[in-house]
């Protein structure tokens, strides 16, 4: 299974991005998805997950400001950023749950991150 991340870059405070996140392989079926974020010199941290029957969470300090979303007939999890502040600031990596086919287990899947910037 691989995951391609894209839609990172520089925005200025304020500004807005879409990331999204292509999982391609052997998948059966994806149970959750999520993105999670590692700022320098920090630990990767979960910033927001969608399950399967689109139930989400988020970081408290993106409520309000991030929308995460999925397309399952795309494979794909979306991360709506609005509003975006200097310490939004990471490479976010998006991780899927998926089940191969032919097979009744879940693993987890990363993808190799996208580099966020926003500058103040």
């Amino acid at each position: 299974v691989q995951l391609q991340a894209s839609g990172g870059g520089l925005v200025q405070t304020g500004g807005s991005l879409r990331l999204s996140c292509v999982a391609s392989g052997n998948i059966f079926s994806i149970n959750a998805m999520g993105w999670y974020r590692q700022a320098p010199g920090k630990q990767r941290e979960l910033i927001a997950d969608i399950t399967s029957d689109e139930s989400t969470n988020y970081k408290d300090s993106v409520k309000g400001r991030f929308t995460i979303s999925r397309d399952n007939a795309k494979n794909t999890v979306y991360l709506q950023m609005n509003s975006l502040k200097p310490e939004d600031t990471g490479v976010y990596y998006c991780k899927i749950r998926s089940r191969p086919e032919g097979h009744f287990y879940y693993q987890d899947y990363w993808g190799r991150g996208t580099q966020v910037t926003v500058s103040s």
